[in-house]
């Protein structure tokens, strides 16, 4: 390898620079991510690379750890004018999806790991989620509107077949008469179809499947652990025919990767029974920017200087643009042509010009817990 202090030094997004930082194949096996390099606040620099010496056995696959956390609350409020909802709730920290371009990762680096393989194979699960948010909606002061799932983290994620902190969340939800809004890849979310049926006949629910391509082999590279797109395109079918409103979401678009298949996927959501529809185009805060590059040199080495280039040009020249009401879509003449043939696509397919408004009179606050209504009559 070259010094870093060698003025040959490859740059960090040569070819030669990201192919020394791969993790190997076998440790990688399953995964999104090509690396494992530390966060951004760590002290010293971690990174997989080849020294040169045989090892005896292969790398074993990465497997899934899980911890337990304990918040101290479960409702997390935002102000942001780019996003329809002012609260939203995530029932884990990491997702096992391992879609390689999450705009999430970058959180991973405040636990002390990796937004790499880490942000994929060390998760952490929400204890008490239920309770706290049984006791958030019970505040006096707490006024009801649309709880978003889904906007970190998945909340359909593999393991939630065991932990199940997303059916518990729904059945508080459910018992207040609360509105919520679910974003998934995983048709997991069928599993909960009698809470979903039930809240949708008030007008209390609508969910948004995320489907990023159609194309088998690509969605295994790009989402390695999450649901085939078919899958995705059943639960909207399963979910509108139960009458829960159903949308699809193709986010992100990817230059040179899925952007050709904008038309396709609003069209087969439709024929399954979407009538609301979005887009996010590729987002690449902090670490990401790094692993995209990874991605692309791993999987599509031709397309690396391409998808790369029609990427900053939606961000004035830069790997990314957080500004509010930019970060989103994007800007200039690549981005423009990716808005107008979505909204072309869904409008002569016949989606919603306009989101579906979901009610919020309801509402039926919860009783406070044994033990706070115990403090409460000590005061007295």
């Amino acid at each position: 390898m070259i010094a870093a202090h060698s003025p040959i030094a490859p740059s960090r997004h040569s070819p030669a620079a990201i192919a020394d930082r791969l993790a190997p194949p076998e440790r990688r096996r399953g995964r999104g991510a090509a690396t494992n390099a530390s966060g951004r606040f760590e002290t010293y620099a971690r990174e997989d690379f080849d020294d040169g010496w045989t090892r005896e056995e292969a790398p074993t696959p990465l497997a899934t750890e899980v911890t337990w956390e304990k918040p101290k609350a479960i409702i997390t409020r935002n102000q942001s004018p780019d996003i329809p909802f002012d609260r939203s709730i995530n029932p884990y920290r990491g997702c096992e999806h391992g879609c390689f371009y999450c705009f999430a990762r970058p959180t991973h680096a405040y636990m002390g790991l990796s937004p790499g393989l880490d942000f994929e194979s060390r998760l952490f699960a929400k204890q008490g989620a239920a309770e706290l948010l049984e006791r958030e909606l019970a505040a006096a002061k707490y006024a009801p509107d649309v709880i978003a799932f889904g906007t970190n983290t998945d909340p359909y994620q593999p393991i939630e077949r065991r932990f199940r902190i997303t059916r518990s969340l729904l059945e508080v939800l459910q018992r207040a008469r609360h509105p919520l809004s679910i974003v998934t890849k995983s048709n997991l979310v069928l599993r909960d179809l009698d809470i979903l049926r039930d809240m949708a006949r008030d007008g209390l629910v609508k969910v948004i499947l995320s489907v990023t391509t159609l194309d088998r082999g690509l969605a295994r590279k790009m989402e390695p652990r999450a649901p085939t797109p078919e899958k995705r395109l059943e639960a909207i079918e399963a979910l509108s025919g139960a009458g829960v409103p159903a949308g699809v979401m193709v986010a992100p678009v990817i230059p040179a990767i899925n952007d050709s298949e904008i038309e396709a996927i609003l069209a087969r959501a439709y024929a399954a029974g979407a009538r609301e529809g979005g887009y996010v185009v590729l987002r690449l805060p902090l670490e990401l920017r790094d692993m995209f590059r990874e991605w692309l040199q791993v999987h599509y080495p031709d397309r690396l200087k391409r998808a790369v280039s029609l990427m900053q040009s939606m961000r004035e020249g830069k790997d990314y643009e957080a500004k509010w009401g930019r970060r989103m879509a994007g800007t200039g003449p690549y981005a423009w042509m990716i808005g107008r043939r979505f909204e072309m696509a869904a409008r002569r397919l016949g989606y919603s010009e306009t989101r579906s408004s979901l009610r919020t009179d309801l509402f039926r606050r919860p009783a406070p817990a044994a033990s706070e209504a115990g403090a409460q009559l000590s005061l007295f």
